[in-house]
């Protein structure tokens, strides 16, 4: 799986490089706006090094921010589900800090926090949060009439049973949606980074875009989709894992 997503990225990023060269050569552009091929290989060679380093900071940031959005999600989403009293009104709470955008709310943050750890954690965990959510809300709030009708007759069904019947019943679903988010929570670290960071990937993207280096900026942008593909396949080998132990090893396909 790993090799399959390394694939599918070399080949859009090549695409897109194509189409950059092509706008060079159509438009008579100069090297200065968009890099020759050989300019590009040396600055390749000259910076990698160190913008792996970058990406490495990036992407062990942007997950611990992915895992305190699943966290925040599930919580969030347990309590807000249509059973609990409180459940509508966690629920427009969520959504109305939701509804601002990230952009706007990512200067306070700095103001209050600093352009430390935390603000990058922080804003990369609100910037991927909120499609968790949805998918815990959708899934606590349907029930699996096939499994709870017992247990409602019986009168033994709990909020803690129920959630455990839906999340199984739905596993694919939640995995599926975790999956997608990681990458918004490593487009939040890099948006953190960008707006007022000193270390990480934003950060080196941000110097190349003051200094008009399209080179560095692409060479970033290269390492940046090789680690966050490396990332989604790793997330998604662990779900189909999970999913074999509950369901039998017969249960999930794995391509």
């Amino acid at each position: 799986m790993p090799h399959k997503r390394i694939y599918q990225f070399f080949l859009v990023y090549l695409v897109g490089l194509a189409f950059l060269f092509l706008i060079k050569h159509a438009l008579g552009l100069s090297d200065y706006v968009i890099p020759s091929v050989g300019e590009l290989q040396n600055t390749a060679r000259e910076v990698f090094g160190r913008y792996i380093l970058d990406v490495a900071n990036t992407l062990l940031v942007a997950i611990v921010g992915h895992v305190l959005s699943i966290v925040l999600a599930s919580v969030v989403g347990i309590i807000g589900r249509p059973t609990c009293r409180v459940g509508s009104l966690i629920k427009v709470a969520a959504y109305n800090i939701q509804a601002y955008p990230i952009v706007a709310i990512a200067p306070i943050i700095f103001i209050l926090l600093g352009d430390g750890l935390s603000s990058r954690l922080l804003i990369a965990a609100m910037i991927c949060y909120f499609p968790l959510l949805l998918a815990i809300l959708g899934v606590l709030g349907e029930p699996v009439e096939a499994v709870e009708h017992f247990y409602v007759a019986t009168g033994k069904t709990t909020w803690r049973l129920q959630v455990k019947i839906r999340a199984f019943e739905n596993i694919h679903k939640l995995i599926t949606v975790v999956v997608g988010s990681a990458t918004l929570a490593m487009v939040g670290t890099i948006v953190a980074e960008f707006l007022a960071a000193s270390s990480g990937i934003g950060h080196t993207i941000r110097i190349a875009l003051y200094q008009s280096d399209l080179a560095k900026i692409l060479v970033a942008l290269f390492e940046i989709g090789i680690c966050t593909s490396i990332y989604l396949a790793l997330l998604e080998w662990t779900g189909v894992a999970l999913q074999r132990r509950l369901y039998g090893p017969d249960q999930v396909d794995f391509h």
